[in-house]
């Protein structure tokens, strides 16, 4: 099974030295290692954004550039939209991208790997899978 990681996994393996993110590195060392990391463009675009050395950049985006893609097809983009909808009803709020990364991870039933908390909200309303350590 593939796991779509979230930009903040990726920026703590790539820009972290703080030992309190090493058990999230260590598992994203091991989804590498095993295959199943997988990344969707904005995702990479979030992570490519934040380089303005264009050696590092580049350097990065050849790394990137190894990692399975998820395509983005235009029923996620209003899959999106629905589940945006159902969680501001709810009063939960989010960004436009979380809620495509959601989409796109249910439309390949495929577990998101992220710190970021708003996703533990997100799942309370739409049967979002997360990967867990």
């Amino acid at each position: 099974m593939k796991i779509l990681v979230d930009t903040p996994i990726w920026s703590y393996a790539l820009r972290s030295q703080n030992k309190k993110y090493q058990a999230e590195i260590n598992e994203l060392t091991l989804l590498i290692r095993d295959q199943k990391a997988m990344i969707m463009g904005p995702i990479r675009q979030e992570i490519l954004s934040g380089y303005s050395d264009i050696r590092k950049y580049k350097k990065l985006r050849e790394k990137l550039s190894y990692f399975e893609n998820a395509p983005i097809l235009d029923s996620d983009y209003e899959l999106a939209a629905e589940l945006c909808n159902k969680c501001r009803r709810k009063g939960i709020q989010g960004s436009h991208i979380d809620f495509l990364i959601c989409a796109v991870a249910k439309r390949m039933d495929a577990p998101v790997f992220t710190m970021d908390k708003d996703f533990s909200q997100y799942k309370k309303i739409i049967s979002l899978k997360l990967h867990k350590i």
